[in-house]
């Protein structure tokens, strides 16, 4: 709904920490009964808003992350239910993105340095009066009980300040507060949904390390916080310590690099709840110090508020527990923004992890609306710099100096290649080509801008590029360092994306030509510089052959030959993965695509490092950043950045939905459906749902005594194409 706001942007007259602000409203007497009321609220940090000391809305960590400096979001709650004659209004401020910690480089207060609420009451009466109340100069502000807080460090809660402030009475904490200068044109509602509590889990061990520390596993890497309730001497402090995994015994926070991931709590001597809602970790184990009963802890599940939509089972349990780590591994890095870990001091929207992943999250959960949201930002960011689609989105990395005598990096394949294939990968899956128009100038954009960047004979091979990031063959502190030659991963990209903005000219009535000859182009430099008469492709590794077969650049007859010696790559390599970000997500299909069904099963059947499964073997419930994250031998990984939950390899997820169950769109948002399991593995069965726009698509495939026996079940009015390994095919 529009909103004309009367309210102002408030901050405290003096800094505080984690500020709550408040005001009383006399609703208008004499007007009858009240018919609406909707409180309109957003900040400059992030809010916790109260009525009668109510909780408005069960979001949390609002108004989220987006490029603040062009869009702040806002939400409308209908408070009618909570309000009285006199009600009292309460918002308490966290530092969240926008003031806390941000970014591996060590920034803070990289949008500002005060934070701030607006919020008006629009209040409707049974005779049509209208009574509004938004936060200006007659609000007043006071310390709340949290003493810190940060999205890294954590958050300290002192209970004692509870007790004070009751004692006290708000007079003698609050004062009145200033108005800050803000353009109310930046307020936007929000597109996607807000973050919210899911489940809680229960300590699943508590024992004592070597070190005689306490330590807490709660059986799952999730992402959250931890809430209990406690008693004990007035003024001891509970500390609770995060970490993924453990190390020789001991919780294992190297790889969380500077970031404290540590809540205290300050008891007040009689019964106290805690729940630290100013901060997030990711987490398995907790370490323990100070007077509560560690089996009295919850872990609550923290995220964006998803529906699930797709499911997965098969006959293999370390295959069932890989699809259960890749959406846990989703559902650990949508906590409003799409980031690529949530542990460390990084938790940023790296646009080339869900660049290759959108397919795969578009399956599991409905995302349609919250990568919209997250699209109009990096369509922001981008028009505000030259059509250089950022790494990061928001964009933060603009924000910190950049490195002397380093040239600045400019749009780079895969992870700029995010503007068009992440809105794409959302048309496929829900079919509305709605979101093809909001981002085609973003997605035009990119496009025209590689074409700028490209050499005069069409292969993008200038500049900087990441390549086939975190190839298993590069050392672990040269993740960049790969066996596919970055400018033949660059070339594939740039086809793949002018193609389909081409198709989605199509789509959109819009005129193609242009896009068409720039993917026409690219094709041909493509194999005039990178394929050899005998389809060698330079730099002759998996990547390379991967990305020319499923991106469409060789003819058949060289996609086949292609094929043979991309088998033949991963046969030498014993069916251990040898790909990194930009192979990874597509090795199986193009392997599939050319007949090599077997040697796909082998890569995501293989138990030995590197390979998917090797991560089950070794307890993970996530899926990892590196192959090797942590060693065979339990230890972590000596390289600097060392993620447990990192979806970007867990892309394979899009292959075992459509190949292994075989559910796939024949046309965009599964009006019709193509049932094609293929399967394979030393799998005896498989099955797998996807709810749709237009209902649920479910199929179960057994094999028995070498007979396949497919079940297939189509919503009403859906069409499909049914085809068997034997190239049998019927219309469904």
């Amino acid at each position: 709904m529009s909103v004309t706001w009367q309210a102002r942007m408030v901050t405290p007259a003096v800094d505080l920490t984690a500020p709550m602000f408040r005001r009383t409203v006399e609703l208008d007497a004499g007007h009858g009964p009240v018919t609406e009321a909707l409180l309109h609220v957003s900040s400059l940090g992030v809010h916790e808003v109260r009525l009668g000391g109510t909780p408005v809305a069960a979001d949390v960590l609002s108004p989220g992350w987006s490029a603040y400096e062009w869009r702040l979001r806002y939400r409308t709650h209908d408070v009618a239910a909570l309000l009285d004659d006199s009600t009292e209004i309460t918002a308490t401020l966290g530092n969240g993105w926008y003031r806390g910690r941000l970014g591996f480089q060590g920034g803070r207060a990289l949008y500002g340095d005060r934070l701030g609420l607006i919020a008006q009451l629009e209040v409707c009466f049974e005779d049509g009066h209208r009574q509004v109340v938004g936060t200006d100069h007659t609000w007043e502000a006071g310390p709340s009980e949290t003493l810190a807080d940060d999205l890294y460090d954590g958050q300290t809660i002192d209970a004692r300040r509870r007790e004070t402030f009751a004692a006290q009475g708000p007079e003698s904490q609050f004062h009145p507060v200033h108005e800050l200068p803000f353009d109310t044109g930046l307020l936007t509602p929000y597109v996607g949904p807000p973050a919210v509590r899911h489940e809680s889990l229960r300590p699943q061990r508590v024992w004592t390390s070597p070190s005689g520390r306490t330590l807490v596993d709660f059986g799952q890497n999730l992402v959250g916080w931890v809430r209990f309730s406690a008693r004990g001497p007035r003024g001891d402090e509970i500390r609770l310590r995060h970490a993924e995994v453990l190390e020789d015994g001991e919780l294992g926070v190297r790889p969380l690099r500077d970031a404290q991931a540590t809540d205290r709590f300050i008891l007040s001597g009689g019964d106290d709840t805690f729940e630290p809602t100013f901060t997030f970790h990711g987490f398995r184990y907790v370490e323990v110090t100070g007077p509560v009963d560690p089996a009295s802890l919850e872990a609550v599940v923290v995220h964006s508020d998803l529906r699930r939509t797709g499911t997965f089972a098969c006959s293999d349990p370390d295959l069932e527990q890989l699809h259960r780590n890749i959406v846990w591994g989703l559902r650990g890095n949508v906590l409003d923004v799409p980031t690529d870990c949530p542990q460390r001091n990084e938790r940023l929207g790296w646009t080339g992890d869900l660049a290759v992943f959108a397919p795969s999250a578009a399956y599991l959960y409905d995302v349609e609306a919250f990568l919209s949201d997250w699209l109009l930002d990096l369509a922001v960011e981008q028009a505000h710099a030259d059509d250089q689609v950022p790494f990061v989105v928001p964009d933060v990395l603009k924000k910190v100096p950049h490195p002397k005598g380093v040239p600045a990096p400019d749009t780079a394949a895969i992870w700029s290649d995010a503007a068009v294939w992440v809105p794409w990968a959302l048309f496929e899956a829900y079919g509305d080509a709605s979101v093809l128009e909001r981002q085609w100038d973003s997605m035009a954009g990119h496009v025209r801008r590689v074409e700028a960047l490209s050499s005069p004979n069409g292969l993008w091979d200038t500049g900087f590029q990441f390549g086939d990031w975190l190839d298993p063959d590069a050392p672990p502190d040269q993740p960049w360092a790969a066996k596919a030659d970055p400018s033949v991963v660059a070339t594939a990209a740039k086809y793949r994306s002018a193609r389909i903005l081409a198709d989605a000219a199509v789509v959109l009535g819009r005129d193609d030509a242009e896009f068409r000859a720039i993917a026409e182009r690219t094709r041909s430099a493509f194999n005039e510089a990178y394929v050899s008469a005998d389809a060698t492709i330079t730099s002759d590794c998996t990547t390379v052959y991967t990305l020319a077969i499923v991106f469409g650049l060789l003819d058949e007859a060289t996609s086949q030959r292609a094929g043979r010696r991309l088998a033949e790559l991963v046969a030498a390599s014993g069916h251990r993965i040898s790909t990194g970000f930009a192979g990874t997500p597509y090795v199986t299909e193009a392997l599939t695509r050319t007949g090599r069904v077997d040697d796909a099963y082998g890569l995501l059947m293989q138990r030995a490092c590197p390979s998917w499964l090797y991560a089950v073997t070794m307890g993970a419930t996530t899926v990892w950043e590196r192959w090797d994250s942590m060693l065979p031998d339990g230890s972590i990984n000596p390289g600097e950045m060392t993620s447990f939950n990192h979806y970007a390899l867990g892309a394979v997820a899009d292959w075992m939905h459509r190949t292994v169950a075989g559910i796939a769109p024949l046309e965009a948002g599964y009006s019709r459906v193509l049932v094609a399991p293929r399967p394979g593995g030393g799998l005896t069965w498989a099955e797998a749902s996807l709810e749709t726009r237009h209902g649920t698509v479910s199929v179960r495939w057994e094999l028995t005594d070498d007979e396949l026996d497919v079940d297939v079940t189509l919503p009403p009015g859906v069409t499909g194409l049914l085809s068997l390994p034997d190239g049998t095919e019927r219309e469904l």
